[in-house]
């Protein structure tokens, strides 16, 4: 994290009163005066202020990004971008996603540094609903909410997906609510009807919306709400 950064959220400053408090040398970092607030700032360092320790964040942390397309859900790929690209914290390293996307996928990506957490929202046994906006090929065909309700067969899967809520929106848009998480699995329900998934959007997981304020890239802070609302078993 970019030292006037922290400084700004410890210290509930503007960055520009950050810049003054450097330039007047009040600020060290490992016992060193930085004047410069683009310094990254490594979770290992100590900084003070006049003296006083200001604490980096500790405890487990939670996140939600607006994920553009290009970017893949993994905390280390050697070819192709990250999420983590997007994270300005200094723990940021020791994220990971709780549900993935495809690079090509958008919307509503969380990512924390709390194991059992996310494995509330990625193990089967919980159900943890996720509704997607999905844009399609061809128009939606009759019939179709009605078989992804009762359930259709995967290619090269043994057991129907469980019933799913299908909303036509428009002949070629839809809103989808799944509650498993099989490989690619939006894309390979309407390709077993038929179509073909174009632009596909993540919107929620469980009760967390992704935030209308966030452009692609963006990310913020999940409230305590959001956070404990994992902790609720899903209808």
């Amino acid at each position: 994290m970019r030292l006037d950064k922290f400084l700004s959220q410890q210290l509930g400053i503007s960055r520009n009163e950050v810049g003054r408090e450097l330039r007047a040398g009040r600020v060290t970092v490992d016992d060193e005066i930085v004047k410069t607030g683009a310094y990254k700032l490594t979770p290992e360092q100590q900084v003070m202020f006049d003296g006083s320790l200001l604490e980096q964040q500790q405890g487990p942390c939670y996140f939600m990004l607006n994920k553009p397309q290009g970017y893949v859900c993994s905390t280390d790929d050697p070819v192709n971008p990250t999420v983590l690209y997007f994270i300005d914290e200094p723990a940021a390293h020791k994220l990971h996603t709780a549900g993935r996307l495809d690079m090509d996928t958008t919307g509503l990506v969380l990512l924390t540094d709390d194991g059992q957490w996310s494995h509330r929202i990625t193990s089967p046994k919980h159900h943890c609903e996720k509704t997607y906006l999905v844009t399609l090929e061809c128009p939606v065909a009759e019939g179709t909410a009605d078989k992804f309700l009762a359930g259709v067969q995967l290619n090269g899967e043994k057991t129907l997906t469980k019933p799913a809520q299908l909303e036509i929106l428009a002949p070629q848009l839809a809103r989808l609510t799944i509650s498993e998480g099989r490989y690619h699995q939006v894309k390979r329900m309407f390709a077993a009807v038929g179509n073909r998934v174009t632009e596909l959007h993540r919107e929620r997981i469980g009760e967390i919306i992704l935030d209308p304020e966030l452009e692609p890239g963006e990310y913020r802070p999940l409230t305590d709400q959001e956070i404990t609302s994992i902790n609720v078993p899903q209808s």
